[in-house]
């Protein structure tokens, strides 16, 4: 009986931990599904790849001004999506920044929680420094850290959605980064600001 029971308790803590979730993921993708953000991050992504592989000198320049565009295009649409989060109002915003997902972890650990617009608009003031190129980086290095800086937004994301845990082994199984690895290649400001918000 009490193996039913203690097995009984844990289907019902991962029921209501999956159910926090998926209320999650419906409050971020009401409002990123107004954009193209992953695409375009995705297109970014695969340019750089391309560029830093192409061997032929002119043919690197023309991939390198194509993406130039493509990461205005992205950051544009990367801004307006901050903008339009800022709307959802500030309980839904909220996740758990403990390393696993619990039911109730907001109301049990309220001091272990951040709000998601506020992580957001430090990745977007990164991103949008790089873009313009603010630290005049050559083009392989600006191309580096504006690939963690995406990807660690992504990984935020993940992390609302799901836990930190979840959006961790995500990063590693999809991009064989860990999430310390992202954060040591991020720009200096996106780093102190994000460790301030999230520890």
């Amino acid at each position: 009986m009490p193996v039913f029971l203690c097995a009984l308790a844990i289907g019902a803590l991962w029921f209501l931990n999956i159910r926090e979730q998926h209320r999650r993921i419906r409050v971020l993708a009401s409002v990123l599904g107004q954009f193209q953000v992953e695409k375009l991050m995705e297109t970014v992504a695969d340019g750089y790849l391309r560029a830093l592989g192409e061997n032929d000198a002119e043919r690197s320049t023309q991939v390198w001004n194509m993406l130039g565009q493509a990461e205005l295009t992205l950051n544009g649409q990367l801004q307006d999506f901050v903008r339009e989060f800022d709307k959802v109002d500030a309980l839904s915003a909220r996740f758990s920044t403990l390393p696993l997902g619990l039911p109730f972890a907001l109301k049990l650990f309220p001091g272990s929680s951040a709000d998601l617009r506020a992580l957001l608009h430090i990745h977007a003031k990164g991103i949008d420094a790089l873009v313009r190129n603010e630290g005049a980086l050559s083009q392989k290095d600006k191309a580096f850290t504006l690939t963690a800086e995406l990807l660690l937004l992504q990984h935020s994301c993940q992390w609302f959605c799901r836990s930190k845990a979840m959006a961790s082994s995500r990063m590693m199984a999809r991009h064989r980064t860990p999430h310390s690895q992202l954060l040591a290649s991020v720009s200096a400001p996106t780093r102190k600001a994000y460790g301030k918000l999230v520890g």
